[in-house]
């Protein structure tokens, strides 16, 4: 068989509790719904971190955080990682970007040969937090609740105008690779910044959500004494006594959530169409996943920069020729989506395995190991991280007890295993586990220094003259429709698909 195209969705801020097998029955996801039927579904997945940036690095590398050096939303992604786009366009895969992928530093490509859209989001040092001022709330780019109160309908957002370009440049190169000459085969990565906050949709989506059934959170809020630390923390950096939140308040979040869902399958939906209408869908592997969840109230929690499960669960669906559909309930992760991409496309893994944490899923999740997790940045004080083994879950930082859940049978992770005998056991193994791959105290001394030397950098580089890293998209017009250098007969004839 021919090497496939790769058509990569990605989506932030998509809760996988949301899709334990596909979309939620009560979600308004038609396209999503018809691409899970015919996918590998991944019904128990999770993000290597609860955040844009080092999720996404983790992502194209298949590398936790502490290897990336990717720690929080202002920390560099090192250019010398290989990642997807590196691995597949040295096998000679055309390799371009759409969207948001939230790289730090002066790498804006990473591996893609072209990149179609700016970020959403700034790509210097600007967002780094302070562990030297663990209780400091760096206002001006902190989450707060205005996300929540906020809630409700607009026309255009500056977010709804990111992902309409995003949607509409992804399909334009659709196209463009339907009339190409370039025998290579693809990977076109689509990223979306919805259904993150704020919860601000377009009327005819928040319209589908009038009598949604789950507008209130299954789990109600917690008294703030009664809360883990680190939960604790989270609420504390949202700013959360500064605003009242009322029952009002949550349901209108929820529903904007849920709206922009389905804003999201429209856009996807629209692609997965042009995919079609080019003959791609036969030889074309698509997968569609999140960077990280949200905890949409439950609990009285919000966001993400969690490892709960409404924070840290992530949809992943795979399907295209040689995946059989299905679903696969054991637990995986986002870090291997690199290797099973590189091994879809025929890459030896010799050449991947060095370089990862994850591990293919091309021959399906069988013999997975544990599910690592870090978290780093906002509302921590030091390093966290998580294992997910079985059906337990333990997480551990050098600030905070234990937690351990079980949770297959407490998906609320109300109940924390860490003291009782019976399962005194579990803690043992899970902690040896975890001791075996981390040493906590040189990742926090290596976030401190990190943090350190960005702040000095971002400081300085804010001084005199200022040169951005944002991606710069360049079209060049003189090369675009008709132009005199052009012979107009062969410009409509290879513009055409199919030909005339």
């Amino acid at each position: 068989m021919s090497r496939p195209n790769f058509l990569i969705l990605m989506v932030d801020q998509l809760a996988g509790t949301l899709f334990p097998d596909g979309p939620a029955p009560f979600l308004h996801a038609p396209h999503l719904a018809a691409l899970a039927a015919r996918s590998r579904r991944y019904g128990t997945a999770y993000c290597a971190s609860p955040l844009c940036a080092p999720s996404r690095a983790s992502v194209m590398t298949g590398c936790l955080p502490s290897r990336t050096g990717a720690y929080d939303n202002a920390a560099e992604f090192s250019p010398d990682l290989p990642t997807f786009a590196h691995h597949l366009r040295r096998a000679g895969y055309l390799t371009s970007l759409s969207g948001k992928m939230h790289f730090v530093g002066p790498d804006q490509l990473h591996g893609f040969e072209e990149r179609l859209t700016t970020d959403i989001y700034p790509a210097d040092y600007g967002w780094t937090p302070d562990y030297a001022h663990p209780a400091e709330r760096i206002d001006w780019w902190y989450h707060n609740m205005g996300s929540v109160t906020g809630a409700g309908v607009a026309e255009i957002t500056n977010q709804l105008e990111y992902d309409d370009e995003v949607a509409f440049l992804a399909a334009q190169r659709l196209h463009d690779l339907a009339r190409r000459a370039d025998p290579r085969p693809w990977a076109l990565t689509v990223s979306f910044t919805h259904p993150h906050d704020p919860y601000v949709a377009r009327r005819r989506f928040w319209d589908l959500y009038e009598d949604c059934p789950a507008l209130d959170p299954s789990e109600p809020a917690i008294a703030f004494a009664d809360l883990d630390p680190h939960s604790r923390r989270l609420l504390v950096a949202c700013d959360h006594t500064a605003t009242e939140i009322t029952p009002e308040h949550i349901r209108a979040a929820r529903r904007g959530y849920f709206a922009n869902i389905s804003y999201v399958d429209a856009q996807i939906g629209a692609l997965l169409g042009v995919l079609d209408r080019c003959g791609f869908t036969d030889d074309t592997v698509v997968v569609f996943t999140s960077d990280h969840g949200d905890m949409l109230g439950e609990r009285g929690l919000w966001f993400k920069m969690s490892f709960r499960e409404g924070a840290a669960r992530v949809p992943l669906l795979l399907a295209g020729p040689g995946i059989a559909p299905g679903l696969e309930p054991q637990p995986v992760s986002t870090l291997d989506i690199c290797p099973t991409l590189a091994a879809l496309a025929g890459i030896p893994a010799a050449e991947v395995a060095p370089f990862v944490d994850g591990e293919s899923l091309a021959a399906g999740a069988a013999g997975r190991g544990p599910v690592p997790m870090e978290y780093a940045a906002e509302g921590s004080e030091s390093p966290m991280v998580c294992l997910r083994d079985g059906r337990f879950k333990l997480s551990l930082a050098l600030t905070d007890a234990p937690l351990l859940y079980d949770v297959v049978a407490d998906p609320g992770e109300t109940q924390n295993l860490a003291d009782d005998p019976a399962h005194a056991g579990t803690l043992d193994a899970l902690l040896a586990k975890a001791r075996a791959r981390w040493d906590l105290a040189a990742y926090d001394a290596a976030v401190r220094a990190s943090q350190a030397r960005r702040r000095v950098v971002y400081e300085a580089l804010r001084q005199g003259a200022y040169t951005s890293w944002d991606h710069q998209p360049r079209w060049n017009a003189g090369e675009r429709f008709m132009r005199n250098h052009m012979n107009l007969d062969t410009l409509e004839a290879s513009k055409r698909y199919p030909r005339g």
